[in-house]
């Protein structure tokens, strides 16, 4: 089973990107991340054209999840989460799917820190951390996915000198997201890959892809009983270099049968 996370940055303004991925990638599931649409304005024949059904949770110009899959329909078990602090923002989305319940996420952004953003993204945090753990409690075979809009650790970004102010790097952000893995979970592309310089992110401005002056901030992190599964991780670099593409590149996870 092949598992991806991809933040398109636009569902209808990338579609023809995300249709090719879709195609050439062939994950059996997909969760999406800022569609930018509302609910009515998802593109789902065209992505059921690509043999793909959708569950989604959408939002007008901003925000938005959805989870995709080619393997049987996704049974929706939550759209937003517990205790949610903004819960007009559509940025999380659960569902049973091909044996597996995966949680799609975008965690706020929080720019600029100090500030509401920065609170609000702190809060947002704090109520996934707790809804995850219950979902560990279950025992049920999870995985969260998304962009959780942090970088990890240095080796997460580029020239990590320059992000000490910003709220993708801030410590505050950086211990919420070390609290969260301890809680049991396994960040499938770093568990792989424990000293690579690897990116998800790169900016459209001074030509940061070319340069691969990027971030990893877009995380697969895996429950016990699916992280005993898996068998490979990786980026589809090369998406990001696509015609119209998406600043984000799609993540992906293998996992044995």
């Amino acid at each position: 089973m092949k598992v991806a996370t991809y933040n398109v940055n636009g569902v209808n303004g990338r579609l023809p990107v995300l249709l090719r991925w879709l195609e050439q990638g062939r994950p059996d599931i997909v969760c999406l991340q800022e569609l930018k649409a509302p609910n009515e304005k998802f593109p789902v024949e065209a992505i059921r054209a690509v043999g793909y059904e959708a569950l989604w949770h959408g939002q007008k110009s901003w925000n938005g999840v959805a989870i995709l899959s080619r393997i049987g329909t996704p049974i929706e078990t939550r759209r937003g989460l517990p205790d949610d602090p903004e819960p007009m923002h559509s940025r999380y989305i659960e569902a049973a799917v091909g044996g597996v319940l995966i949680g799609g996420l975008y965690l706020p952004n929080g720019n600029p820190r100090p500030g509401p953003k920065f609170d609000y993204k702190l809060a947002w945090f704090e109520a996934l951390i707790r809804h995850a753990a219950s979902l560990l409690d279950s025992g049920a075979p999870v995985i969260l996915a998304g962009d959780y809009n942090v970088m990890p650790t240095e080796l997460d970004v580029y020239k990590p000198e320059r992000w000490l102010e910003d709220a993708l790097f801030a410590p505050e952000v950086r211990a919420a997201y070390a609290r969260l893995v301890a809680q049991g979970w396994t960040d499938a592309l770093r568990h792989l890959n424990p000293g690579a310089t690897i990116y998800t992110f790169w900016d459209y401005f001074r030509r940061a892809y070319e340069r691969n002056a990027g971030l990893r901030i877009d995380h697969l992190l895996l429950g016990p009983a699916i992280a005993a599964r898996l068998k490979s991780a990786g980026v589809d670099r090369d998406v990001r270099g696509w015609e119209k593409t998406s600043d984000h590149a799609p993540v992906w996870i293998e996992l044995m049968d």
